[in-house]
This record gives C-alpha cells, sequence and structure tokens, in this order.
C-alpha cells in the first residue's frame, strides 16, 4: 500500500549579517500520525528592528510543528492550524504591547503541511512557498507588503496585530514535487523561473547539499540578508480511495457467529442483543466481570470494502470521543486479527421507546433530555465532527436516567474527509425525516445540521408527530426548501406556550443561516422567551402568524357576506 512518502532537506546562513534572524523546521513524523495530521514545515523571518526577531522567528517555527502535530486527529488541516497560530499571534502581539518596538516579537510566517494526497499553506508576510513541478516553478503564496515612507513593510506578519489574517490554499499532490519555503534574502537574488528548475534537475538527491548551493548561490548574487532554503520531495503519494481504514479492512477477519458461552479475545459472549443481515451485537463479560456489547460485521460484508471500511472508521471515531453522554468505544486487544467493535453497554431504552410510554411528556422532562443530547453534540462539534444521523433510535436513555448518542456510522471527521478518494456517500446519510434539507439538496453542512435534527426530535417528543410533511427520502429528493412547511406545534399542544413553539420553528428552519449561530443560543430559546422571535411574530400578517384563526376569521366574513347576500336576494 502507497504512503505518503517526502524527502526533506534545507540550509540557512546568516550570509553577511551578524545574526541569523531566520528560522525553519520540517518534522516527517510516523506513519500512524502523519496519515491523520500530515507532513509539516515551515520557515519565518523575523524583522530586523527588533533585537528579538530571532527569538520569534524560532519560537514560531517551532511551537507551529509542535501544537499542530498534537491537535486532535479528527480536526480538519485549517482548523489545527488556526487553533495554533491564532493563540500564538496573540501571545506575541500580548507581549509587544508592553514592550519597545526593539524588543518586539514580530516574523513573517510561511507554512506547508502534506496530508493523504493534498497539500496546504498558511501565510503572512514576504517569505514564500514555491512548487516546482515538471521543471516549471511557481509561487504559491504572495506577499503582504506595502509602501511605507518611501520603503516597503510588512502588512501582515505574526505579532503586528491582535487579530491574525492568514492566506491559506489546498491544493492536489503529485509524486515528483518539489516544495521550497524561502525567505526574502534568497528569492530577491536568485531568478526562480528560469534558473531553479534547471538546477533542481542537475542537482541529485541530496537536498541538504542543493539547498546549501542555492543559498550560497544567492549570497554571491549580492544577498544582503540572511538566506533560507528549505526543501521538500515528494516521493510518494497514497493511492485513491486507500485509506488507514481500508487497509484495516483487507487486513482484518470477521467473526464466526457467536453462541452464548464461546470465547473471543478473552471476551465471553453472556447473551445475543441482536443478529440480523449486517450485523451481529452481543453482550460480553471479560475476566474481571465486566460487560461490555461486541458488534462485529455480517459475513455477508466480507467482500465488501465499502461496508467495511466505513465499520473500522465507526470504530477510530467512537474511541476519539470521551465524553459522557457518548457511547464510549473501547480499544480491542493489539494482537487481535479480528473486525469488532467494544463498546461500553448500556442498560436503558432508546428515545422511541421512551417516547411510547411517555405519550405526552411535560416541557421539563424534554428539555432535560435535549440538554444532555445537545451537551453530546457539541462534544462532536468540538471535535470537528458531524453525527449526520440525530434521530430517536439513535438516543438512549440508560436506567440511571441520562443520556448517550450512539451509532458513529454515518458521522464526518473533517479530518479523515481531507483524504482524497475517502469513502464519499452517493446518497445523503441519515433518516429522511430527521436529516437537514442541506443534505438531501447537496448543500454544504454544519453544526447545524445535527441542530436541526435535535429540534426536529423535541418536537416530536413534544408533539408526538413531526414537524413537516414533505414525503422526501434520499431516492425522491425536494427541488427546493419550499417543500419544508413547519406545521405549528401548538395545533398540537395547545398547552404550551407560544415562545417554544417559535424557538422550535426557528431551529428547525430548512435555511440554515436562520437556525441559531450556537447550541448555547439554542438552548436560551428553549429555556427563556426570545423577545426578538416574539417581536417578528406579532409583526407578521395574521395569516402567518396563526393560520388556523386566519382561516377561522375568513371563513366567517364570508360566510357573513353570503348570509347578506341570501337575505337581499330574499327581500327582493
Amino acid at each position: 500500500m502507497k504512503q505518503l512518502s517526502m524527502t526533506v532537506g534545507g540550509f540557512s546562513t546568516a550570509g553577511v549579517k551578524a545574526i541569523n534572524q531566520d528560522a525553519f523546521a520540517a518534522k516527517v513524523p510516523a506513519q500512524h500520525i502523519s496519515s491523520r495530521k500530515g507532513i509539516v514545515a515551515a520557515v519565518a523571518d523575523g524583522v530586523s528592528v527588533s533585537d528579538q526577531s530571532q527569538v520569534a522567528s524560532q519560537t514560531a517555527v517551532t511551537q507551529f510543528i509542535q501544537d499542530y502535530l498534537n491537535t486532535k486527529a479528527s480536526w480538519s488541516v485549517g482548523k489545527s492550524a488556526a487553533a495554533v497560530l491564532s493563540p500564538l499571534n496573540q501571545w506575541f502581539f500580548s507581549h509587544n504591547q508592553r514592550h519597545e518596538r526593539s524588543q518586539a516579537y514580530v516574523t513573517t510566517f510561511t507554512s506547508f503541511i502534506a496530508k493523504g494526497r493534498n497539500g496546504w499553506f498558511f501565510h503572512a508576510g514576504d517569505s514564500r512557498l514555491y512548487r516546482i513541478r515538471a521543471g516549471k516553478a511557481q509561487c504559491l503564496t504572495r506577499d503582504h507588503i506595502q509602501p511605507f515612507g518611501g520603503h516597503e513593510a510588512l502588512s501582515r506578519a505574526l505579532g503586528i496585530d491582535s487579530h491574525l489574517e492568514l492566506d491559506t490554499q489546498q491544493f492536489s499532490l503529485e509524486e515528483g514535487d518539489f516544495y521550497l519555503l524561502v525567505t526574502d534574502g534568497f528569492y530577491r537574488y536568485l531568478d526562480t523561473q528560469d534558473y531553479l528548475s534547471e538546477l533542481l534537475l542537475e542537482q541529485g538527491n541530496n537536498l541538504e547539499e542543493f539547498a546549501q548551493t542555492l543559498c550560497e548561490r544567492a549570497q554571491k548574487n549580492g544577498s544582503d540578508d540572511n538566506i533560507s532554503c528549505l526543501i521538500l520531495r515528494v516521493d510518494e503519494v497514497p493511492e485513491a480511495g486507500m485509506t488507514e481504514a481500508r487497509q484495516a479492512a483487507q487486513e482484518g477477519v470477521i467473526p464466526p457467529v457467536m453462541k452464548p458461552g464461546q470465547k473471543i479475545d478473552g471476551l465471553t459472549v453472556k447473551h445475543i442483543l441482536f443478529s440480523g443481515t449486517r450485523s451481529h451485537v452481543y453482550v460480553v463479560e471479560n475476566k474481571d466481570e465486566e460487560q461490555f456489547v461486541l458488534k462485529a460485521p455480517s459475513a455477508h460484508f466480507a467482500g465488501d470494502m465499502s461496508y467495511l471500511e466505513g465499520f473500522v472508521k465507526e470504530e477510530w471515531i467512537g474511541k476519539m470521543l470521551n465524553y459522557p453522554n457518548i457511547m464510549r468505544i473501547f480499544d480491542r486487544p493489539q494482537k487481535s486479527p479480528f473486525i469488532y467493535h467494544l463498546c461500553e453497554y448500556l442498560p436503558g431504552q432508546n428515545l422511541r421507546q421512551w417516547m411510547v410510554d411517555n405519550p405526552k411528556p411535560s416541557l421539563n422532562q424534554v428539555r432535560d433530555i435535549i440538554r444532555e443530547t445537545t451537551k453530546a453534540v457539541r462534544a462532536f462539534q468540538r471535535n470537528d465532527m458531524l453525527h449526520r444521523d440525530l434521530k430517536p433510535e439513535n438516543i438512549i436513555i440508560n436506567t440511571n436516567g441520562h443520556v448517550k448518542i450512539i451509532d458513529f456510522g454515518t458521522v464526518q471527521a473533517s479530518g479523515l474527509e481531507e483524504h482524497e478518494g475517502h469513502e464519499k456517500h452517493a446518497a445523503p446519510q441519515g433518516s429522511a425525516d430527521y436529516i437537514a434539507p442541506e443534505y438531501l439538496l447537496n448543500q454544504s453542512a454544519t453544526f447545524k445540521s445535527d441542530m436541526f435534527s435535535l429540534a426536529v426530535v423535541m418536537y416530536e417528543m413534544l408533539a408526538g408527530a413531526l414537524p413537516f410533511k414533505t414525503g422526501a427520502s434520499r431516492y425522491q429528493i425536494p427541488n427546493d426548501i419550499g417543500a419544508w412547511n413547519y406545521r405549528p406545534l401548538r395545533q398540537l399542544r395547545p398547552d404550551l406556550p407560544k415562545w417554544i413553539d417559535l424557538s422550535l420553528e426557528r431551529a428547525c428552519s430548512p435555511v440554515a443561516d436562520i437556525r441559531p449561530d450556537s447550541y448555547s443560543e439554542f438552548l436560551q430559546d428553549l429555556n427563556h422567551p426570545n423577545p426578538e422571535l416574539l417581536d417578528q411574530h406579532e409583526a407578521a400578517p395574521l395569516m402567518k402568524r396563526d393560520p388556523v384563526l386566519f382561516w377561522k376569521s375568513l371563513s366567517g366574513i364570508l360566510a357573513v357576506i353570503c348570509m347578506g347576500l341570501l337575505l337581499k336576494d330574499f327581500w327582493h
């Protein structure tokens, strides 16, 4: 199986200056880390007016690489980079507010990250990233400089402003690509388009020597600044569609169908929870008499790599999420040849059964359940994930009354989706009655998509019915959002306050921008009347505000008119 592989080499020199204020670093981590976070490189050039510029540049590149690789594996490259660079910039800026200009931490910054079949850069200042492909050099970044007092000054850099504005771009990688991270003391004295690509072709495989040769040539050409050049060569790119999960699925063995008393990896099957065409689910016990749920794929899918890859991905996601309101998935024995999930045992009932047992629950009962469910959904959001299949069957209420979200088969993790060729679902995921319209209409999904599903579930808990009658399914998809016409909750539960109805209508809106901007705002609307929603409601025409009253009134008016006409005819 092909994996992302790169060769790295670099060189930096103070040149004619006494101090080298440039810095660069690169990290090619172990394969299990690089497959999830990538290969990372960065270059920085501290501003010459500060005596601390070399500290700023060195700190920027080393801290960025170290902290980026320690961000959550489920996070996208963009979220991970921003989570590191924003506080780093804020720290530089805060330091600069307390010290004189000569002690300022200000530096340019350009980073390159390769992950899967794609590359990214994050850039502020006038250091640069070049790509050399098929003998042609291209500068991928743009310089952030502007005229100032007859000279040029940086318009963007780390430490200049409290808010860091970065240029960023994603692009595909090709085997044989070269990527060069360089400072201005390098590129201002070399003709990259005509000279650099030719020199690359002439040079051997020693990139350290090559980088040194280039820097020395820049100095001979008159460079009066520090000179730095970091080179990365793409040696191998993963095959499209060949992910870590797919490899694990190919190498694993599906367990045979088991009966109570049988053992697997030291676990004893106590009883069978479910046995179907897609999976087999058992309650198992270890030697310490701790109980778990073991879920194994059905042998019917032994040759279905798409199904098995999704099954392995579900395990990876479950192990990432260690949160009280989300079902845990635990590590299997390290040398186990089998494919299965070892899950937290959750005695209790799913929300569907709870709704059957509680056909007309109180508002407080429902809010308590939704509050706990929202905590779980926020945990998905913090991990850069979308659940995409929130419905009563996937919400468990355990014997202590606490909520647990289960089933990660449709979860979208941004960090996994960045692998080109990762299995994309041709049909929308989730249950058509609960998933947000943007899924069915092939639009971008955000955390507000899970919020929509959560609001639909709450409506159904209160009303015993769904808020929409779209007739939508993943095979009969409406053409536009006009198919989602909200049925006022108070038509089914007139005992509930109007402001709750308005809050659910907002959260269930087919237009994502209308929904609350955070889960905190969503919960606030469910616990306290929202004055803005109430004012909008009172200002709306009667037909929209209370369609039942509108049609009753209109019917009454028409009846009076008809009666008047009849009386008129009678007297004439």
